[in-house]
């Protein structure tokens, strides 16, 4: 355990933290992004409430301080849906420990009240207000409202079923409210990422890149589960990735280049 929770870790290279969508675990959330720990040390979290951490509440905002600590001096984050919620209060809390920040379709429907982000946050409040017992119905309606694709047949599988019910009793993401200037004002790029299959998703996604200046992507394929199309969304993280980092080395050349200069301007003023 580290930060509290079960955050295995693989690869080499500079570091990476992703942390999964609901109803997942780290292992199964970034399955198709093994490749990039041969350059790359990936750190995948179950997030609390799911896998092996801790059977707590699921809340994107009280789990945001354990993730931080696993930033360590320095590292790329990445959050998809409501890891992504959670991504962004992380960086908040860590913004000198985070190189870069990509959020995947995080569900925060309160930044907007475009009329298509109204609806789905309403019908999501509905949904959890109805408390709804039985996994597959919840997941059912759950999955429809978002637009991915449900679950055929009850009963679910089991490791999923056990995800929904963390779900089911989880901290409704449109609760979130990230201080979303203060990411624009942090030392760190963001990128914001969709799947281009629902407007209300699509509106999200525009709120958060313009108000914390992020570069914005839409990878379809594959609905809200955008990670899943494989290598083209590894390849637009890791560019990403690469481009931060090499922005991060030519600021610090460049201030390095400005000290002796700012010193000598100390030196013959105090003559």
């Amino acid at each position: 355990m580290r930060g509290g929770v079960h955050a295995p870790e693989t690869g080499s290279g500079p570091r990476a933290v992703l942390l999964h969508c609901d109803a997942a675990t780290g292992a199964s959330g970034w399955r198709m992004q093994r490749g990039l720990a041969k350059r790359w040390t990936l750190v995948t979290p179950d997030r609390p409430g799911y896998g092996c951490s801790p059977r707590v509440r699921v809340d994107f905002e009280t789990e945001a301080p354990g993730h931080a600590r696993l930033l360590g001096d320095g590292a790329h984050l990445v959050g998809h849906s409501n890891g992504g919620v959670s991504a962004m209060y992380v960086a908040a809390l860590a913004p000198h420990a985070v190189r870069s920040l990509t959020l995947v379709e995080p569900p925060a429907f309160g930044v907007s009240d475009a009329p298509t982000v109204v609806e789905t946050r309403e019908r999501l409040m509905a949904l959890w207000a109805e408390q709804v017992e039985d996994p597959f119905e919840f997941w059912d309606r759950f999955s429809r409202t978002i637009g991915e694709r449900p679950w055929p047949r009850p009963p679910l599988p089991a490791a999923l079923a056990d995800g929904v019910r963390a779900v089911m009793g989880s901290r409704g993401p449109w609760e979130a409210r990230p201080d979303l200037a203060a990411l624009r004002a942090a030392p760190f790029p963001v990128l914001v990422v969709s799947g281009g299959h629902h407007a209300g998703f699509e509106a999200v996604a525009d709120t958060l890149a313009a108000g914390t200046g992020a570069e914005r992507a839409v990878l379809p394929g594959r609905n809200h589960m955008v990670p899943l199309v494989g290598e083209p969304f590894s390849a637009l993280v890791e560019d990403f990735w690469l481009r931060a980092d090499a922005a991060a080395r030519r600021a610090a050349g460049d201030a390095d280049a400005q000290a002796p200069r700012a010193a000598a301007w100390v030196s013959d003023s105090s003559r």
